[in-house]
């Protein structure tokens, strides 16, 4: 069973917006980086903060957009992930690539929001 347990929002300034988000938590991010900050909670949840000026940033939405993003194993199971979702079917807006947080690629759903697959954060 896959269990999705980090929800991504898309801002401006990743380091501005988890420096907001650390001071209304009251906990520092697991992850910090120019274009994306990670806060990983005692619940299992993850909230990502991904900077829309990233260079790995792709997506053809506007306005309001975020991910359900599902966290695999290892780059062997991304891969095996991608492939099974696309010969379901599945629309794939980003093929799997190596980011600067690992192995990953997008998927879409019906409506087209966006599912990530990505590693755990190290």
């Amino acid at each position: 069973m896959i269990s999705p347990n980090l929800m991504i929002l898309y801002v401006e300034n990743a380091p501005a917006s988890g420096r907001f988000y650390e001071t209304i938590f009251g906990t520092a991010p697991q992850v910090l980086s120019p274009g994306f900050v990670s806060f990983q909670f005692p619940n299992g949840l993850g909230l990502g903060l991904w900077s829309t000026n990233s260079p790995e940033f792709v997506s053809g939405g506007t306005g309001h957009r975020g991910e359900i993003a599902i966290v695999a194993d290892d780059d062997a199971e991304i891969d095996r992930l991608h492939d099974e979702w696309r010969a379901a079917g599945v629309t794939i807006e980003q093929a799997p690539f190596t980011a600067v947080f690992g192995r990953t690629f997008v998927a879409l759903d019906p409506d087209g929001h966006r599912i990530r697959v990505c590693p755990p954060d190290k």
